[in-house]
């Protein structure tokens, strides 16, 4: 056996990229929902983290005022009699120094190894409290102790006794962390509530404005679908501001369509008219069995070179593509060059000088097969009836509002002109092959036909410079 043959077949292998359809973008409102969620997120977290920071310090504010309240009470309970010995307060501010393990506590220590406690201090161990000298206050906490983290206010003082002499005292109140806490638990705890329920709030609400926000898009992809099943010509509902230059470029999208299949119509049918008479002039030449065989051999090559003129007429009609809503800019200078040169050598014997006055930058805004169909016909026949001179003129004619700016090109010779009462034919639409005026060929209808398609316009004059004829074409800005 060979051992090409005896080698297995390869497999058809298939990538997993090749079977996963790709996948569906997002939609707007998703992006903005998402969008919007994780910056309501992080704004209501830092909002969140503001409050919760300004209530802990106007706790601890509001602790600092209530201690210091508490020693201020006492120390004006303590007394010195005669023989110098501090004399402890018979009352209390507040039940919770009476009350064990309240977490509300007050120590006094002074000199002579003076030690108070409340009543809910007893068996507690204040060992880290110090001496102040007399004026000092001191706020501290949280700080880790035997009983747990607290919160202290202290205060030094001197009371004088009634030999003259000054007793130093400090006064401490104290309270644990857990009482200061609990309050601003609970305070975050709403907090967190109230900013969830603030975020559910206004995701909800910014779903709804943004619901209202895209019904404009919403109604101009419904004005489309009632395009598509022919209910409608065009977008024809009033739109936003943001979306009037989208929606007109839409309907001249729409409209250059139909009218460039409209043309396509109406070049079939007016080439299959325009055969007719041709077709049946040759039919009935070959099916005639009388007659001259060189008449009718040159009847029939007139009628087949009748027939080319008309095919090339109306192919020509049919490729024109005619305004278009995003085109490209075409430079008209170095197209006219090229066209002027090539009509110099076939016009030689005459020795026409063609002049140019083209404006700098000077641009044509559709297919560059139309600029040269258009400028090469008007050119052409110029060079075919002028004496020794040809004017081209170009302009570019701007209009506030618009994006692209008008155009305005005149083909001037010094010939013999156009009749008055011949130029309405000239000008007539439709005019066929078969119905041309004399001394005007095929392409004078081809650039009828072009101007019209780029919703031109097309005069037919005297030229004031030369005396000849003057085509001139104005293309509207758009």
């Amino acid at each position: 056996m060979d051992a090409d043959t005896a080698l297995p077949s390869r497999a058809l292998t298939v990538t997993t990229s090749e079977l996963t359809p790709p996948r569906r973008p997002l939609s707007l409102a998703a992006r903005a929902a998402i969008a919007t969620g994780f910056v309501l997120a992080g704004f209501l977290g830092l909002v969140g983290l503001t409050l919760s920071q300004a209530n802990k310090e106007r706790a601890l504010n509001a602790l600092h005022d209530r201690l210091q309240n508490f020693a201020i009470a006492y120390i004006t309970n303590f007394d010195v009699n005669r023989y110098g010995r501090i004399l402890p307060p018979d009352t209390s501010p507040d039940p919770n120094f009476s009350r064990p393990g309240s977490g509300l506590y007050a120590v006094a220590v002074g000199e002579k190894g003076f030690h108070w406690k409340s009543a809910s201090a007893i068996g507690r161990d204040f060992g880290f409290l110090r001496q102040l000298p007399p004026g000092v206050p001191e706020f501290v906490g949280p700080i880790d102790t035997r009983m747990g983290r607290l919160y202290y206010y202290s205060y030094g003082l001197a009371l004088d006794a009634e030999n003259g002499k000054s007793v130093r005292l400090t006064m401490m109140v104290a309270q644990t962390e857990d009482q200061f806490e609990g309050g601003n638990t609970a305070y975050r705890r709403a907090l967190v509530i109230w900013l969830s329920i603030l975020g559910v709030m206004l995701i909800v609400l910014q779903m709804l404005l943004l619901r209202w926000s895209l019904t404009p898009l919403r109604k101009v992809a419904s004005d489309m679908s009632r395009v598509e099943r022919g209910d409608s010509e065009q977008l024809d509902s009033q739109y936003p501001l943001e979306l009037t230059g989208l929606t007109e470029r839409i309907n001249a999208f729409i409209t250059n369509e139909r009218e460039q299949r409209m043309r396509y119509r109406h070049t079939l049918a007016d080439l299959a008219h325009s055969l007719k008479t041709p077709l049946a002039v040759i039919r009935s030449q070959l099916e005639s069995t009388a007659g001259d065989e060189p008449a009718r051999r040159s009847s029939v090559l007139d009628q087949v070179r009748r027939m080319n003129e008309l095919v090339a007429y109306q192919l020509a009609r049919a490729a024109t593509s005619g305004r278009q809503t995003f085109a490209s800019a075409v430079p008209i200078a170095a197209h006219a060059e090229d066209l002027v040169q090539g009509l110099e050598k076939v016009y030689a014997a005459k020795n026409v000088l063609c002049e140019f006055e083209i404006e700098d930058g000077a641009a044509f805004y559709g297919e560059q097969g139309d600029l040269l169909e258009l400028l090469g016909n008007l050119l052409e026949n110029a060079f075919k009836w002028a004496g020794h001179r040809v004017l081209l003129e170009v302009e570019m004619q701007p209009q506030p509002g618009r994006q692209r700016p008008g155009l305005r090109m005149s083909v001037e010779d010094d010939g013999p002109g156009i009749a008055t009462d011949q130029i309405e034919k000239v000008l007539q639409r439709g005019v066929r092959g078969d119905e041309r005026v004399q001394g005007h060929g095929i392409g004078l209808s081809i650039v009828q036909d072009i101007v019209h398609a780029y919703q031109g316009e097309l005069l037919v004059d005297r030229s004031p410079e030369l005396g000849g004829a003057r085509f001139s074409v104005t293309l509207a800005a758009s």
